[in-house]
């Protein structure tokens, strides 16, 4: 018998589709493949508008995302229209199939609403702690206020009202310790591992360089606290040097449009492709053709305490990394970065050209990266301590 045979998880998301989110999406299939029977809900958005779809065994409930919040008016109006369907689809899956468990993933930190009702029943609620809200609405919008004061309320009911906790990382756990009042032994650390089956190295493509002699690579989303602007200052600040690096830029995001725009007026565009949301093939055709992988997110306390997939993305590909001094940017990538000054675009653009011109030192920062996600950070270590820790949530084992 596996472990979790006759048990129902119902996991909810609010900010991205699955199986887009990849650290659901792994999280689900972890579960799944111990014996859980899997339900998620999750907006619908580009690429994946299906209201229902089995994949995998895994049930997926998606419900409109009618726009991307910009402002308090339009964050309320989101919120609600994603909180009244979550409420519905839940109930409509637990009469189908009463499920034990209610694994919310904020951004926001609202599903503890939703969860509310059904602790009533007996279902216990785990908050899988993605982004570190307060800190998130600073970097998004450089005050507190009101509505700082309510998104840290937000989080201390959802930690309150959550039976147990997974954190990202030791710096979001020691926050639900200090600002939740979370007991250690009710939280476990699961890092958002790369999954190897899906990375896979490949020969690079030259179609990508589209000329020039060497690329660098951006995967992510592309919004305001991601910084697309310091970066492509730094290719300005790197073309007014050279003009053999090309620069791709994976994802999508409120910013795009922004970012396009301002790549004409720094006069980039014959240096800067913009790809959009790709598939994993092309995706990692892409970065696979990368001699470099940058992360521009500026030093904030979100960045700060943050675990990028990103980062970790790339070194599952063996590639050396640019990024500013970040507490966890720099604890996951170690020796498989350079740290540039904080803030500072022109040391971010020579440490990119200090790479480009080492081979060597690429080499050797790519096989340091490789080796330790093999060894230390991928989802084949990660998915244990998911495993462990749903053994304590739905039979009390100690883990």
């Amino acid at each position: 018998m596996t472990a979790f045979q006759k048990k129902h998880i119902l996991i909810i998301v609010e900010n991205l589709p699955v199986p887009f989110d990849r650290r659901v999406w792994q999280e689900a299939n972890t579960l799944k493949d111990n014996g859980a029977e899997v339900s998620i809900i999750c907006p619908k958005m580009k690429g994946f508008k299906a209201p229902y779809e089995v994949i995998n065994g895994i049930e997926i409930y998606r419900h409109p995302a009618p726009f991307e919040a910009q402002g308090a008016l339009g964050y309320f109006m989101e919120y609600s229209i994603a909180l009244f369907w979550e409420f519905c689809l839940s109930w409509k899956i637990y009469f189908k199939k009463r499920f034990q468990v209610i694994h919310g993933c904020n951004p926001p930190d609202l599903i503890f609403l939703v969860a509310i009702w059904f602790k009533i029943l007996g279902v216990k609620f785990v908050f899988d702690h993605h982004d570190i809200n307060p800190e998130l609405f600073i970097a998004k919008f450089n005050r507190k206020g009101f509505f700082h004061w309510l998104v840290l309320f937000l989080e201390k009911l959802t930690f309150r009202n959550a039976d147990y906790c997974i954190s990202t990382n030791e710096s979001y756990k020691e926050i639900a310790m200090r600002r939740g009042n979370v007991p250690a032994d009710r939280i476990q650390v699961v890092r958002s591992g790369p999954n190897l089956a899906r990375l896979k190295l490949k020969p690079p493509d030259k179609q990508f360089l589209k000329g020039k002699k060497y690329l660098v690579g951006y995967v992510g989303i592309i919004g305001e606290q991601e910084s697309i602007d310091l970066l492509l200052q730094s290719a300005k600040h790197i073309v007014s040097v050279r003009q053999d690096i090309q620069f791709a830029i994976i994802g999508e995001g409120t910013s795009l449009n922004k970012m396009k725009l301002l790549t004409t007026e720094l006069r980039l565009d014959g240096f800067i492709d913009f790809y959009g949301r790709v598939s994993d093939d092309l995706l990692t055709a892409i970065l696979n053709s990368a001699d470099v992988c940058v992360n521009p997110d500026k030093v904030n306390e979100m960045n700060n305490l943050s675990t990028m997939n990103k980062i970790m993305e790339y070194m599952a590909l063996k590639k050396p990394i640019v990024q500013f001094d970040l507490k966890e940017g720099r604890f996951t990538a170690q020796e498989a970065s350079l740290y540039a000054e904080n803030g500072s675009i022109v040391d971010f653009a020579d440490k990119i050209m200090q790479l480009i011109d080492n081979p060597e030192l690429r080499t050797r920062m790519g096989e340091f990266a490789f080796k330790r996600v093999i060894n230390e950070l991928s989802w084949e270590y990660e998915s244990v301590k998911l495993v462990k820790f749903y053994k304590m949530v739905l039979f009390n084992e100690k883990i």
